[in-house]
């Protein structure tokens, strides 16, 4: 789990950093090529034919040859097949005197830019990850391999931050047939990189391009029009472009929104991937509303209400249990929501007429977490659980609804249920009554490291309660393939998933129970139901493996997010994909939506949160505060104000969603140092003091930092409210409870 001086290790996931200690596992191609029942196209556009049909043509000749052993004429066959376009047309042959123009090109269009206007740098340095990428590739393929190899590692650093998986793929390229045989670098050879300028920044850097023709203005303008598309917006139809965002973003180079550009280039939100520009652009129409209740369960939930009601009469000024529900109804009502007869569910029981009333307590009697005041964030607590003697075996780790147990995956191939309070677990089944009590049961049956824990629904009920709402349910995912759920009553496996050809990475119940999705490293997500052995939808367009999926407060979606830095939503009922969001430069490692129903957060290895509105499918911002080594945790407080994470820098961040109104600098933010201890931050002055500290952690101290970012900094965003550090603890598990109290777990490892 760790790695020299404590640092946690990449996790199992493809290169996603996540809590699981295993060394990761080779990849392997998915079984079914074709697309599975319910599931949808695979990502990325498909390239035109005739590029198809010129390179799978000269790739036949080739292993023809090199078959039938005629290495001379294969050798020069490679040759000629480098020095093509990608539609076939045989390349200009570049003079002697064009050697250097590539380097001379890029270093005279970057100190352009770092010279340039502030407004615009930032949008502007969006354009040197292409020219540099594109330069490197042309030199290679043109047999240039010394120049090529002195403008890479020249240049290289300043793409690290961002495109660092690239740069490792990119590196090892020397001759024209790596090119052909490198995954990265075909993928940008066959598709064109997608850029969104501003119509002034792009004007400007077109005029300084044509005045320096001669200096290499003309190898930049090149690679531009023949490899990039760039889509030009006007500061009046995009708020992203209007002087005063602008403005704040003039010293943030990487806090530009990056949703709509890379490879392939999509529209914003949308999942469309394939060639039809008349499909670009679509979106199709959410239903974002909560599901409503049945009829004959809104009608037990009141009665029983009423019942409490007149049983403990509602403090002075403090609404009554069904006034309170009656007002929940009708905000439920405003929105656009699914039937219930799009979302099948088995009948409602007694079990669920207690959890609807318990939830209508917790959300009267809740500690309320307003937005900003005078802009001061609101006060979250935070209650951590440390677990020790792991020796570096805990993989993951889940809290149960009721706050009552929690339950850890090992290495060791099985699963150790705790109680949060220390007491024995009591017995819940007749059978069980006469066995010994203890406060903890472990579970065997995976023949694999576990990956992933997670807790059916449950709410806590009061201990005179005639029916428990206390959790029934887990499940777990593991390396051998397979998903079981156990009995927390009889402490045993009752079923087997199987379906997935690989590893299952993460797990998530639905909100109501009864369907749950599944991750793996066979590219694609399902969706299961718990009385049947066989997944019921199969989610397939992923280019890598899914490290992460969440549900839908209403059920009718899930998210996925994968090492191919998308993430993607699916509708439940169809299996297809409704949106896709891209932005993200490091593998998605947590997910989690708002109990609204309108914004997703999604969290990377690189320390960065992005909220998403889900409707326009845009992004909203991005949030920064935690080091590199990945978030491994997301979760909402009730209403939706406040998101908390936890990660692998061993610190609990509470985060602002509104973030605070009219700053211009609200996306600038700030450099301290790595593993802040207890820092607060005021968003209208920008100012950072120290706020208690929750443990005796040996961390350095914060300050603001008057120069540049150097070394281990960390940029802090001023959305943070404050942050919680642990004592040599990654921390694997958030959740907001019902009554807006955060509970975190972690493993100390010294």
């Amino acid at each position: 789990m760790s790695g020299p001086g404590g640092v946690p290790s990449p996790g199992p996931r493809s290169g996603s950093m996540g809590p699981g200690s295993t060394a990761p596992m080779p990849q392997q191609q998915q079984v079914n090529g074709a697309n599975p029942p319910g599931g949808s196209a695979p990502a990325g556009g498909n390239p035109p034919t005739g590029v198809m049909s010129q390179q799978n043509l000269n790739q036949i000749v080739i292993d023809y040859l090199a078959k039938k052993g005629y290495s001379r004429t294969e050798a020069m066959l490679r040759m000629e097949s480098a020095n093509q376009e990608i539609d076939g047309r045989p390349l200009p042959p570049m003079s002697e005197e064009a050697r250097p123009k590539f380097k001379l090109a890029f270093e005279m269009t970057k100190t352009w830019i770092d010279d340039n206007l502030d407004i615009y740098k930032p949008e502007l340095r969006r354009v040197l990850w292409p020219l540099f990428v594109y330069s490197y590739l042309n030199l290679i393929t043109s047999l240039f391999p010394l120049e090529a190899r002195q403008f890479f590692e020249a240049n290289k650093n300043m793409f690290l931050p961002e495109h660092s998986e690239d740069i490792r793929s990119l590196e090892p390229i020397s001759l024209p047939e790596h090119v052909q045989e490198n995954t990265v670098a075909k993928l940008y050879r066959e598709n064109k990189y997608r850029l969104t300028l501003s119509n002034p920044a792009f004007s400007n850097l077109m005029q300084f391009l044509e005045t320096k023709q001669k200096e290499g203005g003309t190898v930049m303008s090149a690679i531009l029009s023949s490899y990039c598309t760039i889509i030009t917006k006007d500061r009046a139809a995009d708020d992203r472009f209007s002087f005063a965002a602008m403005l704040g973003r003039a010293n943030d180079t990487a806090g530009f929104p990056a949703e709509d550009e890379g490879i392939p280039g999509h529209h914003p939100g949308s999942a469309y991937t394939g060639d039809n520009p008349a499909m670009a652009g679509t979106l199709p129409r959410l239903k974002l509303g909560k599901l409503p209740l049945e009829s004959t369960l809104e009608g037990d939930v009141r009665a029983e209400l009423e019942e409490a009601d007149q049983k403990e009469p509602p403090l002075p000024g403090r609404s009554s249990l069904v006034q309170h529900f009656e007002q929940m109804i009708k905000k439920e009502e405003d929105e656009e929501a699914p039937t219930r007869g799009e979302i099948p569910y088995p009948p409602s029981v007694a079990r669920d007429v207690a959890m609807e009333v318990m939830k209508v307590k917790e959300n009267r009697d809740r500690f309320k977490i307003e937005g900003r005041t005078g802009g001061v964030g609101p006060g979250v607590s935070v209650c951590m659980f440390t677990f020790h003697n792991t020796y570096d075996t805990i993989t993951c780790l889940d809290f149960s609804g009721d706050s009552m147990l929690v339950a850890v995956g090992t290495e060791h191939s099985y699963i150790r249920v705790w109680s949060l309070d220390g007491l024995p677990i009591a017995p819940t089944y007749p059978d069980l009554e006469d066995a010994s009590p203890t406060n903890s049961h472990r579970l065997f049956g995976h023949s694999g490291p576990v990956y992933a824990v997670a807790f059916a629904p449950s709410i806590a009920s009061p201990e005179n309660a005639e029916v428990k709402t206390n959790t029934r349910w887990l499940l777990s995912s593991s390396a051998d393939k397979t998903i079981r759920l156990w009995s927390l009553d009889l402490w045993q496996c009752m079923v087997i998933y199987k379906g997935h050809a690989q590893p299952v990475w993460d797990l998530a119940w639905g909100p109501y129970g009864h369907y749950f999705v599944s991750a793996s490293m066979d590219k694609t997500a399902r969706l299961w139901v718990t009385d049947r052995v066989r997944q019921q939808r199969i989610f397939a367009g992923h280019d890598k493996d899914v490290d992460c999926v969440c549900f839908h407060p209403n059920s009718a979606y899930i998210f996925t997010g994968s090492s191919d830095r998308t993430v993607r939503m699916w509708a439940v009922t169809t299996g297809n994909a409704v949106r896709m969001f891209t932005g993200h430069t490091g593998n998605i490692t947590a997910l989690a939506c708002s109990n609204n129903g309108r914004i997703l957060a999604s969290a990377d290895d690189h320390g960065s949160i992005f909220l998403w509105d889900l409707a326009p499918g845009r992004l909203l911002k991005r949030m920064r505060g935690h080091a590199k080594g990945g978030i491994w945790s997301l979760s909402w407080s009730a209403e939706s104000t406040v998101v908390v994470s936890g990660g692998a820098d061993g610190t609990v961040r509470v985060w602002d969603v509104a973030g605070p109104a009219h700053d211009p600098t609200s996306t600038q933010g700030r450099i301290v140092a790595e593993g802040g201890a207890g820092t607060k931050i005021d968003a209208r002055n920008a100012a950072t003091t120290a706020a208690p500290q929750t443990t005796a952690a040996s961390v350095p101290s914060v300050g603001t930092s008057t120069g540049k970012k150097k070394g281990k900094d960390v940029v802090v965003t001023p959305d943070q409210i404050s942050a919680f550090p642990t004592k040599k603890s990654p921390v694997y598990k958030v959740r907001f409870t019902g009554m807006n109290l955060v509970v975190a777990g972690g493993a100390y490892m010294p």
